[in-house]
């Protein structure tokens, strides 16, 4: 007698393969968005912390540097 389940063969094998490579896809999906959301937000911070060394060491003036700052804020 047959079991049930070799009518089936390697179709049951693989069945749940397609579920997870989908939830691989919607797992490294959201890490990408999330990790380039977070990249953003830190090159407007280093910017800054740039502009406030080069001012404090006397690399530009007041003016450039009120004027830079003011630009990188309003990013």
């Amino acid at each position: 007698m047959h079991n049930r389940f070799d009518y089936m063969g390697q179709n049951m094998s693989l069945s749940w393969l397609i579920p997870l490579v989908v939830l691989l896809v919607i797992a490294l999906s959201i890490y990408m968005i999330n990790k380039n959301n977070n990249d953003n937000k830190t090159n407007k911070e280093s910017a800054l912390d740039i502009l406030d060394k080069r001012y404090a060491n006397g690399e530009i003036d007041e003016e450039e540097y009120l004027k830079k700052k003011k630009i990188l804020k309003n990013r």
